[in-house]
């Protein structure tokens, strides 16, 4: 996820609702991104709005379920279309995608006009992960702590939700990565170790561990959890593939 959200682009006079993909709200738009999706080239659109209140979220502007500006979906695809021959994808991201039901209208009139799609989700809407799937090509799933741990993280009860959604996703055959960020305040070694044994039971082979950033978007470093290089040897060993992400 970026860090910053771009300028907004004045309302569209198209009318909205939350059924349609002219009802998406966006909270920003970034045109060019390598590290969004692996192996491509994409525009990431970041959807207003999150159900989870992560201690250490670095973008809290997209939390309210409005934005404090206006970019229309109109625009955003016309800035994609403009950039076709040169894009290979395009990603949503959040706040939380799954959030809002004009996320499925406006996935498929992304793919009309020819480009991949990624979704980077918590998976806190099982129901709606599972009727976006057949349109995405690849899904970056975050779990934040253990299943029965999430309140402390994201103060909310949403560990099962995201264990039915990983189930979903899973069993789809779509091709994802599960990542966690590293908040020192309560994800340490222990229950990274929790983590990682359920995601070995439940069939996921790559994962990630990341650097939180804080709300100030300042780096907050892994804590000892990430600099115990014999720990992240025994926890890369569990994998198939498996990354340590610092923070920029």
């Amino acid at each position: 996820m970026k860090n910053a959200l771009i300028s907004r682009n004045a309302a569209s006079s198209s009318p909205r609702r939350e059924t349609s993909a002219c009802g998406l709200r966006i909270g920003g738009f970034e045109p060019f991104s390598t590290v969004d999706y692996p192996g491509r080239l994409a525009a990431v659109i970041f959807c207003q709005g999150c159900p989870l209140r992560c201690g250490y979220c670095h973008n809290p502007d997209l939390i309210p379920v409005r934005p404090t500006g206006s970019l229309s979906f109109e625009d955003v695809l016309s800035a994609i279309d403009l950039r076709k021959g040169f894009l290979d994808a395009v990603v949503f991201s959040g706040g939380e995608p799954l959030a809002q039901g004009a996320v499925i209208p406006a996935m498929t009139a992304i793919r009309r006009h020819g480009f991949e799609l990624g979704l980077h989700t918590a998976g806190t809407n099982p129901a709606m992960l599972e009727a976006t799937l057949p349109l995405v090509s690849w899904v970056g799933f975050d779990v934040k702590a253990p299943f029965d741990g999430y309140h402390g993280v994201t103060g909310v009860d949403a560990g099962a939700k995201a264990r039915r959604s990983l189930e979903i996703l899973v069993k789809s055959g779509v091709p994802f990565e599960v990542r966690t960020t590293v908040w020192p305040e309560r994800i340490g070694k222990s229950e990274i170790c929790m983590i990682t044994s359920m995601l070995r039971e439940m069939g996921v082979r790559r994962y990630a561990l990341q650097e939180a950033r804080t709300p100030g978007r300042k780096r907050c470093p892994g804590g000892e959890a990430l600099d115990d290089a014999a720990f992240i040897s025994g926890t890369a060993a569990m994998f198939e593939e498996f990354e340590v992400r610092r923070a920029s």
